[in-house]
């Protein structure tokens, strides 16, 4: 029994990071993201966040190639406010075959593996709406930490078409750059 107990919940993890991260036909999403543009920083303007990071400020994802399909990732975040506590999480992205680079596999702790669907980027790069097929999670980020309030509601119309709840979005509050002194 105790046996059992102990190899239960390594199956159920196995079994979940098995599990196809690709969407569902007909869930939107880009068919051919230039990685190269997508790559560098991007700011969180509002997200339906996981619960670890529903008091997050100065959200910030970077993303840079690593070989093959493997895409590194530094996300970095304030707890509760721009002088809380500090914390960095470096997930693993892998880019799933025949995809047009817009479905990832994030890695994280080498054992939990989560969709990341780029359903929406800009024509010039500097805007993109980052989504998952169950509708639990999504991020708006931008390549600056500020965004006009038109283009903020364009995204959210966005959100709000691809399926989501958006009166459940949170703005992320972000410092301007230059009030920052930990990028």
């Amino acid at each position: 029994m105790s046996r059992l107990r102990f190899l239960l919940p390594i199956i159920v993890l196995l079994s979940l990071s098995a599990c196809s991260v690709m969407p569902k036909p007909g869930f939107p999403r880009e068919h051919d993201v230039d990685l190269n543009r997508f790559m560098g920083p991007w700011y969180v303007i509002a997200h339906i966040p996981p619960s670890k990071t529903k008091n997050a400020y100065n959200e910030i994802e970077r993303y840079s190639r690593g070989q093959g399909n493997t895409i590194h990732v530094k996300f970095t975040y304030r707890e509760g406010g721009f002088n809380g506590k500090k914390h960095t999480m470096t997930p693993t992205g892998t880019v799933i075959d025949g995809s047009g680079n817009a479905v990832w596999a994030m890695h994280f702790y080498h054992v939990l593996r989560l969709q990341y669907v780029i359903s929406y980027v800009s024509p010039n790069y500097d805007s993109t709406i980052i989504a998952r097929s169950k509708r639990d999670y999504v991020w708006i980020m931008a390549r600056t930490p500020h965004i006009s309030e038109k283009r903020y509601k364009a995204l959210v119309q966005r959100v709000k078409n691809i399926g989501y709840d958006t009166s459940k979005l949170r703005k992320v509050p972000q410092q301007p750059l230059s009030e920052r002194h930990d990028l």
